[in-house]
């Protein structure tokens, strides 16, 4: 059997010391030196899986596909999972692969052979786990959103920084032609002077009170391992279900979980699309206002309809609402396409409009579509494939169409509504300081208690 030695400790050790240190005889196939077109070990990304339920096994059957990638471990809560996952490695790779599961993603994460991580679990996991895997020194690819608080948001970026890892976050919208176009055509004023940016994104979800339930053995699912950070809440399926149970994932809308969709379940996206748009990639808008319909009873406590304001130093106005707050107010995101889609980003303009959404893009004057960019015009960084972006960066050690700062900036918009929604009055927002200027109130609504032993 052949022990796979993970790129980042290939390049760090000689072949024949990594043997030494392993301590058992290595097998080195010609394919290890590139024989007959094969990518050899040493220039394979090994990659570990934190997560791999709905989002997470998608993922991992892309990553999977890839020749120049080798899944080596994942990691899940659900024992149905692991073993689902085991199933698609042994696929790939044989049933003597040496995939590894694990139940604790902090001895996954402490794998020296492992060189980059996939981080796909509920939200409020997101930060500790993805801070965890900065400090192990491993290169990573995170969905969105960044965390159920801002300042988890703001450690992490700290800690990718601090250790120079390589970071992807997962609004993939930014490997979209048709994305990267709107953003370019407003960048450089195609449209004229941008003065609003309308943010569609689809309403949230309710769902009546769910009696408690027993939860499952922790060998099949650890319900409290999953809560992790979170408050203790009693058991019932739908408060945790993963999507890939068949359910629509209602954690997603539960506040101690998620913000529902005004972030993570689809608000993050356009969100993300709209700062691109705004060259806001390292800032945020100054005043921030808005109001919104949060059920009062029922499992689902995130907004379901909201409209907010927010205002930046530039005098630009970027309007975030539900799609049918969005469509009585905006009459171009009255398509079809648009529609069916959900939700869009409309960048108006005083000499025109262009509106994009997830598999088309539409613009006044219509001869927008068809705009060429000169040498000296903003272009923005080019990407086809978001999974692609990330591995090649891990190669190349340069930055990826996802920053972390690009991520946690988007991540903070989020959250700035969700807040002033929550106290219903206008905010004053300093980017630079990342805080609520003269409002205390406010500012201890940008961190949450943790439940121990979770802490930052």
């Amino acid at each position: 059997m052949t022990q796979y030695i993970g790129r980042r400790k290939f390049l760090k050790d000689s072949l024949g010391a990594a043997t030494v240190a392993a301590g058992f005889p290595h097998i080195v196939p010609s394919s290890a030196l590139g024989a007959g077109g094969a990518v050899p070990p040493s220039e394979k990304i090994a990659m570990g899986f934190v997560g791999v339920g709905s989002m997470g096994g998608g993922h991992l059957r892309t990553f999977l596909g890839y020749e120049d990638v080798r899944v080596l471990a994942m990691c899940d809560l659900r024992k149905k999972f692991r073993q689902r996952a085991q199933g698609f490695a042994e696929q790939r790779y044989g049933s003597n692969s040496g995939f590894e599961m694990y139940h604790d993603f902090r001895e996954m994460l402490a794998r020296d052979d492992i060189d980059a991580v996939c981080i796909a679990t509920p939200e409020h996991w997101h930060g500790l786990v993805a801070i965890e895997a900065a400090r192990q020194g491993k290169d990573m690819y995170l969905e969105k959103p960044v965390d159920v608080h801002v300042a988890i948001a703001k450690a992490l970026r700290e800690t990718v920084n601090r250790y120079g890892v390589v970071f992807q976050f997962g609004t993939q919208q930014r490997s979209g032609r048709e994305f990267r176009l709107a953003c370019e055509l407003v960048r450089n004023e195609r449209i004229g002077k941008l003065h609003t940016v309308v943010v569609g994104s689809v309403p949230g979800a309710e769902l009546p009170n769910q009696p408690t339930e027993p939860a499952p053995p922790k060998e099949e699912f650890d319900y409290d391992m999953w809560l992790g950070p979170a408050q203790w809440a009693p058991y019932s399926f739908q408060r945790s279900a993963s999507r890939a149970e068949g359910s629509p994932g209602y954690w997603m809308h539960i506040h101690d979980y998620g913000l529902g969709c005004l972030s993570g379940a689809w608000g993050i996206h356009h969100v993300d699309i709209a700062q691109w748009g705004l060259d806001a990639d390292d800032t945020g808008p100054i005043e921030v206002q808005g109001t919104g319909r949060i059920p009062k009873d029922g499992l689902c406590d995130t907004p379901v309809r909201w409209r907010v304001e927010h205002k930046y130093v530039n005098g630009v106005k970027m309007i975030h609402a539900d799609l049918k707050s969005s469509l009585a107010e905006f009459p171009q995101f009255d398509t079809e396409a648009a529609k069916y889609k959900g939700c869009g980003i409309l960048f108006l303009g005083g000499g025109g409009w262009v509106l994009v959404w997830r598999g088309g893009i539409d613009a006044h004057p219509k001869s927008l579509l068809d705009a060429k960019f000169g040498p000296n015009e903003i272009r923005l960084p080019v990407s086809n494939n978001h999974r692609r972006n990330f591995l090649d960066c891990v190669r190349t050690r340069q930055q990826t169409v996802s920053p972390i700062e690009a991520a946690v900036r988007s991540d903070t918009i989020c959250h700035l509504d969700d807040i002033a929604i929550r106290l219903g009055r206008k905010l004053r927002w300093d980017p630079k300081k990342e805080e609520f200027i003269n409002d205390d109130q406010a500012n201890r609504m940008l961190s949450r208690p943790m439940r121990s032993p979770w802490h930052l």
